[in-house]
Order: structure tokens, then sequence, then C-alpha cells
């Protein structure tokens, strides 16, 4: 394998893992042949019973009967006053505003390096060309994100079929995955951007707008932002933007005609995605059964795709059959873990074994302006997405030893301490696999120029 070892620490032992994932009978002396792609079991980390199965072979949709959310152990939860999914709740949870994410702040000057403000309005033109023309699509003239549903209602007897049908038709529309939540109160923005350029020189007040939709349930909707670019990637060069743009324009055209379809049958649907969103994405993750609240923040970890995913969502008051949380042992497995923290440039990311109270509930926090800070202005490449490349959940080629490895690590603390350090043992997100690097890297343009603020993207 032709491989780049990229971590700053040096590693005193690493296998060539090559022939030893091929090794079948290895697999069987360490006795983890049997567990690989083992059913799930359904528990309750809230306490007390929970009579919920997941949907059976044929029933979750017909395109994709089984959901695959890899081999971890899952077990279904339930949210309610005292559980966001496996996140606990101690106080009310506020609904926030869009104007406080990291990139409107950095709009608004509340970031400390004085060049961010002007360079995140100029992040329509990226100096890696791939990135920009994507950017400009998303930010250009703005989709059919609402609207009204037709004057007839389409009967709809049967909320199970009409759920697998639109699951189906998610993965038609080339979803990674998708499920259905109900949607919590508190996982709408309490106001959304509407004036983004204006966070620059005008009142908040004036670039707002309050949200005041209320639906009953919510599809999410994930991308996989592509594994072998992932391989290949440091997780803060070029291509680091163009993967998550990817994803972002992917999901937002799924999203965009699901919730036109569900209007034309009659029923109220909002799409929710990149700079139009109306919901917070990891509250709504989570309440679908999409992943879990990781150590990076508010962001979610998936069971297979771990970090490297982009989502959007579709409120609605179509019947639907909703889906429950799900819990495969990433908080256990966080707490020990830390590779993401370790590894972050900016150092954004807590070290801390146990978390904290943040906005009602209990997490990890995230330094989110140190992190927003070197997406917009990374001298190294273009954005930055380096605890997805070195996360255990995700970057890795597929195989049974990572199928089993995965699976030991959703068991309890002490199983994840074992897969951190066979993680480790084998150089997991310290290597750019250069058979896999596609694309072409221009370092000149990656160092900090000022927008030009006579360009039409700045102007109104």
């Amino acid at each position: 394998m032709n491989k780049t070892v990229i971590n700053k620490h040096d590693r005193k032992f690493q296998l060539s893992r090559r022939n030893f994932l091929k090794a079948g009978a290895t697999a069987i002396a360490l006795g983890v042949v049997g567990v690989v792609k083992t059913p799930s079991k359904a528990a309750n980390a809230a306490g007390g019973s929970l009579g919920y199965t997941a949907a059976a072979k044929g029933q979750w949709s017909k395109l994709h009967p089984v959901h695959d959310l890899g081999s971890a152990s899952i077990r279904y939860v339930e949210s309610n006053d005292q559980w966001l999914g496996t996140s606990k709740i101690v106080g009310k949870i506020k609904n926030v505003s869009e104007a406080d994410n990291g990139f409107n702040r950095a709009t608004r000057g509340l970031l400390p390096d004085p060049r961010i403000q002007l360079a995140s309005l100029a992040l329509p033109t990226h100096p890696f060309p791939l990135a920009q023309l994507m950017t400009v699509v998303l930010v250009g003239p703005d989709p059919v994100v609402e609207g009204p549903a037709a004057p007839k209602k389409l009967p709809i007897p049967d909320p199970e079929q009409m759920s697998q049908h639109i699951k189906d038709t998610a993965y038609f529309l080339r979803a990674d995955d998708v499920a259905i939540g109900k949607m919590p109160e508190f996982g709408y923005y309490s106001e959304k951007v509407v004036d983004p350029a204006g966070l620059l020189n005008k009142p908040v007040s004036e670039c707002v707008k309050p949200v005041t939709e209320r639906l009953p349930y919510v599809i999410a909707v994930m991308v996989d932002q592509h594994l072998e670019t992932m391989l290949a990637s440091t997780g803060y060069d070029g291509i680091s933007g163009s993967q998550s743009l990817r994803g972002y324009h992917a999901v937002a055209n799924i999203a965009v005609i699901l919730a036109s379809y569900i209007r034309a049958l009659g029923y109220n649907a909002r799409a929710s995605h990149f700079v139009n969103y109306a919901v917070v994405m990891p509250t709504v993750l989570i309440s679908a059964g999409l992943g879990e609240m990781s150590r990076a923040g508010d962001c979610t970890i998936h069971p297979r795709l771990g970090f490297r995913h982009k989502a959007a969502a579709v409120t609605t008051d179509l019947p639907l059959a909703p889906d429950k949380p799900i819990d495969f042992g990433i908080q256990e497995f966080c707490r020990v873990c830390k590779k993401c923290a370790e590894n972050c440039p900016t150092q954004s990311i807590s070290t801390d074994t146990d978390q904290t109270e943040y906005n009602g509930y209990i997490r990890w926090n995230l330094n989110s302006d140190t992190c927003t800070q070197l997406r917009i202005i990374n001298e190294n490449g273009q954005g930055c997405g380096r605890c997805m490349k070195v996360c255990p959940w995700n970057s890795k080629e597929d195989s049974w030893f990572h199928q089993a490895g995965t699976w030991v690590g959703s068991q309890n603390e002490s199983s994840s301490k074992l897969l951190k350090a066979i993680d480790d043992m084998f150089g997991y997100g310290t290597e750019q696999i250069e058979k896999y690097k596609w694309w072409l890297e221009w370092p000149e343009l990656y160092k900090y120029t000022p927008p030009d603020l006579s360009g039409p993207v700045f102007k109104h």
C-alpha cells in the first residue's frame, strides 16, 4: 500500500493491514466472524421497557429492505422530557437563532481574527475552483424549499406504507440513508437568517425572521461524503471543502424534491438544507435514529458512515410512522477515544472525560469560533474535516475486520478502549492512500486574499 503518515505523533508500531484484512482464518481465530452483521437488539437508555422493533425485512423500503446501519450493535431508545436519544436533558432546551452559528458569528465580526468577517462573505468565491462552483449553485437563486400544498389532499390510509414509500423515494434520489422522526419543538431555529451579507453591518434583527412552523414529522436524509476521497485526503487539504459541498449539494436536491413532492400530494412540507436550514440538524438526526451526539460538540456520528456525511431534512404533516432514536455506544466510545480532539488543528474539541451542560442538555462542548476560523481561512487547503478523517467510525475500507471492530466498540466502555487501541495500532486516520487521490492541488490559491467587495456576490 502506498501511504503517507500525516499524524504529527510518531507511531512506534503500525501493522501493514492489506493481507491481514483478507485473512479469514485469523478472523475465526479471533472469534469475531460470528458477530459481524448481528441482528440489532432493543433497549431503552432512558430506563424502562421499550416496545419497539426496527422495520423487518421488506418493510424499511423496497429499494433497501434492510436498513444498513453497519455492524454496530444497535439499541432503540426514546426521546422524551429527560432524553434526546442518548443525550441527557437536564433543563429547558431553548430554540437557538441561526444568527449565532459559527459562520454567521464570523460575518457579524465576533471571531478573534479581523480577516474572518470579510472572508466569511467571500466563501461563494472559494479559491479552490471545484468548491467555488458548488457553492455558487447552493447560495444562488433560492430553491423552492417551501410553498403552499396542493388544495386536494390525497388519502393516506397507511402511514407505514407511506413511510416506506418516502424512504424509497429518497433512495431513488440517491440518498445513502433516510429515516423519519418525531419533530422536537426545540429542534427548530428560533429565527432564520434571511440576509447573510447584512450581518456584516446591520443589526441582527434586520437580517432574520422568526421560524413559526411547527409540523409533527421530520424526514432526515443523509449523503456519504465519499470514502475513497477521505482515504486519500489529509482532512484539511484542497479537496476538504469540495467534499463537504458535494454532500450539501446532493442532499439539498433530495430534500427540495421530496418537499415539493409531498406538497403536490396536498400536505405541508418544508425542505431544510445548507443555507436554507429552519431546523437544527443534529437534533433532527438523533430524533430520526440516524446518529448519536459525539465528542465534537453538536456533530452526530452515524453507525456506518461516522462523521462522513452531510444531511438535510423535510418537515411535514404527511401521515407517517416515525422511527426511534438509536444507541450504539458512541457516548461510551467518545469518552475514551478522544482522537478527534487530539488531532484537531485548532484544539477546538474538548479533551475532557466528562460532558457538561449546554442549553439544557449534556454534551462535550466545541469551540465553534476557532473551528469556524480555520474552515474559513485555511492556508494549507480549503475547509477542514480532520475530525472526520481520524474518527474510528469511518474513513476505513470495508472489511470483516472493520465490521467486527465497530461491533466490539459498540458494546461498552471497556470494548471501546479495545477498538481505540486497535485503531491506533493499524494507523487508521493517519495516512493518505495515494492510489485513491484523483484531484489536483493548487497550493498557491490557498493563501488568504481579501475579497473583492465590488464583485457580484456582495451586491444586493
